[in-house]
């Protein structure tokens, strides 16, 4: 695992950060904004929240269910599901690094509850915050992400690279990618 990611998101650092083989998660090939079809692209190619773009989509709130999280001195990683709390259905599944250093400290103690998915906390605590649309992915589902989404056959699907700069300064670091619609 590699503790030390660069200031831009990296799919493959940040797939390391929790897995050994990559292709447990899935096959990735970078896209185009031209070459996500819809409605992957509404929910992906946008500088917004995902949190708030599935609820919107999905017409339903989320909740955040944390599958594994590692812990530096500097930065709190976790990998993550969203599921709709009409169903409990997964929606999104993601991986995210913050520099715990680029929050305060009742903002970190909120998102290491892991009660609330990330977006939520942020707008909630109201932190000055810039979402950064880094890359497209398109992604053959590997057996993990099968499971996560109850697939009963391989799929392809769509995900997103991101940055989000909390008070003028790259926090966070995200990998999110949406069940097949």
């Amino acid at each position: 695992m590699n503790p030390q990611l660069g200031p831009m998101p990296d799919l493959a650092t940040l797939i390391s950060l929790f897995y050994d083989d990559p292709q447990r998660l899935g096959r990735f090939e970078e896209m185009t904004s031209r070459g996500v079809p819809e409605p992957y692209a509404a929910l992906l190619d946008h500088h917004e929240h995902m949190t708030v773009t599935v609820e919107s989509f999905h017409r339903s709130r989320v909740d955040v269910k944390v599958l594994e999280t590692h812990i530096t001195p500097r930065h709190y990683s976790r990998k993550i599901l969203l599921t709709r709390q009409s169903d409990n259905a997964v929606v999104q599944f993601g991986i995210v690094r913050l520099d715990m250093n680029c929050l305060e400290e009742p903002v970190r103690r909120e998102i290491q509850s892991q009660r609330l998915p990330l977006g939520r906390v942020l707008i909630e605590h109201n932190v000055l915050r810039e979402v950064e649309l880094v890359g497209l992915w398109r992604v053959a589902c590997g057996p993990d992400l099968e499971e996560y989404f109850a697939l009963d056959q391989p799929r392809i699907t769509y995900g997103r690279t991101a940055l989000i700069h909390c008070n003028g300064e790259p926090a966070v670091e995200l990998l999110e990618i949406v069940s097949p619609v």
